[in-house]
């Protein structure tokens, strides 16, 4: 399945050219992985508070395809692919069924207050993969 939602570009997203400015397409972006965390169970808080750990980016590529203006409706889709301790996030955001961007962001498993990489715990990929799996 695909996560998916529906992000609203406000007047404040936008630039001097009503054009929606990137750095809010990367915030909408990061919006969307929260609200997918949350949708699993793992939201990112009680990662890091409960499980000691977290998924820091390490990487993101974003590609922007289509100019987005105030008031247009976004719909962004989320799917992820789980490795031995990281996850890959692809993103594809349509507007008028035209793709407005596309792109991912690796993260990486890592415990608090450590420099390195530890596996991703068995019960947290089950809900990744189940959840974020392209169709």
């Amino acid at each position: 399945m695909t996560f998916e939602r529906t992000w609203k570009v406000g007047f404040s997203d936008t630039d001097l050219f009503g054009i929606a400015h990137y750095p809010r397409m990367i915030d909408a972006i990061h919006d969307t992985s929260d609200l997918f965390m949350e949708s699993i169970g793992w939201p990112y808080w009680e990662l890091i508070d409960e499980h000691e750990l977290g998924l820091p980016v390490v990487s993101m590529d974003f590609d922007f395809e289509q100019q987005l203006q105030s008031g247009d409706e976004v719909t962004i889709e989320l799917t992820t692919d789980v490795g031995d301790s990281s996850v890959r996030l692809d993103y594809q955001a349509f507007h008028d069924e035209n793709v407005a961007f596309r792109g991912t962001e690796f993260r990486v498993c890592v415990p608090v207050g450590a420099d390195h990489a530890t596996p991703v715990p068995n019960d947290l990929r089950t809900a990744l993969e189940s959840a974020g799996e392209s169709e």
